[in-house]
């Protein structure tokens, strides 16, 4: 029997399918800007959780389509709360990462966009890294589907999931190929949107099916022509657009993480070299304890036989592997760069998971898999131990250098941290050596770059070598054995490996403490002969340990390495056996009386960093006039309201960031200068710019000026101050500090730094508090002070 009911069957389907094409073009246009973002991440955890928030978002909306419009937010939020806490326990479960959660959620609600933004490429998932894509891609598709749904306004439903799809777009920059793909399937999909027939209202019904024949044909007629406009629009931006946005294709996009300043080491951990002498007055001292497992060796194509020393493995001496049955060093830092006072570590630290990316070993080693858990007891700073190259680390939180393979843990080491590092340990063939050739150009001019101020002494030593030997090797086995032959490992050797300092160790006479250090000595002398010889070097702090149980300040040891090509870097050990009577200099080498070496030191040079420049975000099209104003104004309005609330969020953290980088890292003259350029960016928003070119007592009157035009009333518009404020005065003293700083560097002292910090943040917040309230508001998120940054030195 068939009646109207089943007669009427394929008409409800059709419509429930007609009704259903928006909602789902709304959960793909979101989708897609989590299949964008997780191409810089690993895995595809990130892709899917934001699939979940996009279509859990709608879905909500779709349920709630009877509910009135104010109620939808407060539900849809709620089960926001609920999907978003899922997430972040799925991703510190699957990161291995401790903690109730509770402590996780807050953890990544606090540093959510720094850690995001500092993250090494490919990110991992977990809490702090997911916290943002989840919430934003939730908020666009409830807003979009707010619009699109409840007033029909197609078009401006998809506004949210834009720019969404363009912020994705812009965390990622040039950290992956271009999404040309997905950037067609979102247009595709936003066509689909905009052609399907009008549900006409939120149950979905026809909105011409009660009407007369004629009339009905035509309302459907303008439908499909409605529909149809829509999609020449899109068509018609993409082919107005596209081109010039092709014409961009090959520049290098903007990279956001510039904006954030990634973990830093510590003062102590900038120069670990000078750590030696003291761990070697307190041998005894207990700073880790080790358990090693080794899986297995793996050997690549062009591979030799595991017959020598690897980047952190063992020395470059024929007949001294370190294999399964020896010793295992630990590094500890990689130092790379040297101004003729100081070793520094100079590596650029990002936030990094579990895995850590892949190297690719040199053609002519071996690799060997190392696994190893440490326990911190007594060691300090940062700097992570680890066998050199660590792929895995669980257990920690750590941010790593990929040009040194080196760790840190941004939050410090403390006493009974366990960790569990994986390290790919690499093995050069030691019967290449020999014939090996060494780097040059560009691309290594970092680790042969010689400071100024090198002693004729140690520069004719250094000639005297190479002339002797030609090779590349022979070269650095020569500056090995005549540093091994010639000088005397003590324990209470001095700190120091300056030019000055080098020269006492090399040529000073040994009655007088000459030709005797640590490992601090050798390892620096071997590096700067090397880099005068032509040799591409670099000095290595670590521990020398058995591979089980305690690690002891007297296992603590530096030593240098060359880059080889075709066998990576391979370390050198010039230290002197302990049977070994060193010959005397003179023997061998006897420097003219004529040119003694240099009694000062070079004043060390300071290498610039670059700031971040803030880009200022597009302003998102207005909303056009709808059915329900109020419903268009908690909708579309609320959602662009969200994203600008986000933008001006990112800016407010990028200048509390810079804020705290300027007063409290560095060495006291660096912070210092950054008290100063608070007071300049308050000046240039206060509209008293400085210009480069007035000397700082100068720009201290114009600032004193400023100060007491607020205090009058007379400072733009705002209003009068009252009540204490910091004294005018003090600027001049903040003046005389950056004139200290800038004709005695090094003279500073933290308290100094202190001062100036203080009076900077009082000056900046007195300012301040004379412009009128929405002034103040703007000078929190004003994107000058990022911008004067990246122009200027920090």
């Amino acid at each position: 029997m068939e009646g109207p009911a089943q007669r009427s069957w394929p008409g409800r389907v059709g419509r429930a399918l007609r009704a259903a094409v928006v909602p789902l073009a709304l959960i793909g246009l979101t989708s897609l800007a989590g299949v964008v973002l997780g191409r810089v991440y690993a895995g595809d955890l990130l892709t899917q959780l934001v699939i979940g928030a996009a279509a859990g978002s709608v879905l909500v909306s779709v349920a709630a389509r009877r509910l009135p419009s104010w109620l939808v937010a407060p539900v849809s939020v709620a089960a926001m709360v609920g999907w978003t806490l899922w997430s972040l326990r799925l991703s510190a479960t699957r990161a291995d990462l401790p903690g109730s959660l509770l402590e996780v959620t807050a953890d990544a609600a606090r540093n959510g966009i720094p850690r995001l933004l500092t993250a090494m490429i490919p990110v991992e998932p977990t809490p702090d890294t997911v916290l943002m894509p989840v919430v934003a891609a939730w908020l666009a598709g409830l807003a979009g589907a707010e619009v699109a749904l409840r007033t029909g306004r197609v078009l401006l439903g998809y506004l949210p999931a834009a720019g969404l799809y363009a912020a994705a777009l812009y965390v990622v920059g040039p950290n992956a190929e271009p999404a040309i793909g997905a950037t067609v399937a979102f247009v595709a999909v936003a066509a689909v949107g905009l052609a399907a027939p009008a549900a006409g209202s939120a149950a979905g019904g026809d909105p011409a099916a009660d009407l007369a024949p004629r009339v009905r044909a035509a309302v459907r007629v303008r439908l499909a022509a409605t529909a149809a406009l829509g999609v020449a629009l899109v068509v018609g931006l993409v082919a107005l657009l596209g081109p010039v946005l092709a014409g961009q294709v090959d520049g290098r996009p903007v990279d956001p993480r510039r904006y954030v300043e990634p973990p830093q080491v510590q003062t102590l951990d900038e120069n670990p070299l000078i750590r030696i002498s003291g761990w070697a007055l307190n041998p005894e001292q207990k700073l880790l304890d080790v358990s090693t497992v080794r899986p297995g060796a793996v050997a690549p194509p062009a591979g030799g036989a595991p017959s020598g020393g690897p980047d952190g493995g063992t020395d470059g001496k024929p007949g001294t592997a370190d294999d399964a049955t020896d010793s295992v060093r630990i590094r500890l830092a990689v130092l790379s760069d040297y101004d003729g006072v100081t070793w520094r570590v100079g590596a650029t630290y990002r936030n990094a998971g579990r895995i850590l990316p892949a190297t690719t070993p040199a053609r002519d080693s071996t690799v060997e898999t190392v696994r190893q858990q440490i326990t911190v007891a007594d060691l300090s700073g940062r700097l992570l131990p680890a066998v050199a190259t660590p792929s895995e680390v669980s257990g920690a939180r750590v941010a790593y250098d990929p040009a040194t393979g080196t760790l840190i843990r941004p939050e410090g080491l403390t006493p009974g941290l366990r960790y569990t590092v994986t390290s790919a340990r690499e093995k050069p063939d030691n019967n290449l050596l020999a014939t090996a050739n060494v780097p040059a150009g560009a691309e290594v001019a970092r680790v042969l770059r010689v400071a100024e101020g090198v002693p004729d002494p140690l520069r004719r030593l250094a000639t005297q070598l190479a002339e002797e030997n030609g090779a590349p090797y022979a070269r650095a086995a020569a500056i090995e054995q005549f540093l091994a032959e010639h000088y005397r490992v003590v324990a209470d050797a001095p700190s120091g490996h300056a030019y000055p300092n080098l020269g006492f160790f090399l040529f000073g006479p040994r009655n007088a403490g000459g030709q005797r250090g640590t490992s601090e000595q050798f390892a620096a002398a071997f590096a700067v002969l090397g880099r005068l010889s032509g040799l591409p070097t670099r000095v290595v702090v670590g521990f020398e340990s058995t591979g089980q149980g305690p690690v002891r300040a007297g296992d603590a040891y530096a030593w240098p390495e060359v880059l080889f090509d075709g066998l990576g870097w391979v370390a050198f050990d010039p230290l002197p056996r302990p049977d070994n009577e060193p010959r005397p200099v003179e023997e061998d080498f006897r420097p003219t009386p004529e040119d003694p070496p240099p009694s000062e030191a070079p004043a060390p040079t300071v290498e610039p960093t670059a700031s971040p420049e803030p880009v200022a975000a597009p302003d998102g099209p207005a909303g056009q006039g709808g059915v329900s104003t109020p419903v268009l104004v908690a909708g579309g309005s609320g959602g662009l309201l969200l994203l600008v609330g986000a933008l001006l969020l990112t800016l407010l953290a990028m200048r509390r960031s810079l804020t705290r980088a300027r007063l409290g890292r560095g060495d006291p003259g660096q912070r210092i200068a950054g008290a100063w350029r608070e007071v300049t960016d308050a000046l240039r928003l206060a509209g008293r710019p400085v210009g480069s070119d007035l000397a700082a007592t100068e720009v201290a009157g114009r600032a004193r000026r400023a100060l007491a035009d607020a205090r009058a009333g007379t400072v733009g518009d705002g209003p009068a101050l009252d009540g204490p404020a910091v004294d005018e005065l003090a600027v001049d003293e903040l003046a005389a500090l950056l004139n200290q700083v800038g004709f005695a560097p090094g003279a500073a002292t933290p308290d100094q730094a202190a001062r100036a910090a203080e009076v900077a943040t009082a000056y900046v917040a007195t300012l301040r508090s004379a412009r009128p309230w929405w002034r103040r508001l703007l000078w929190s998120v004003h994107p000058t002070p990022l911008r004067r940054a990246r122009r200027s030195p920090r």
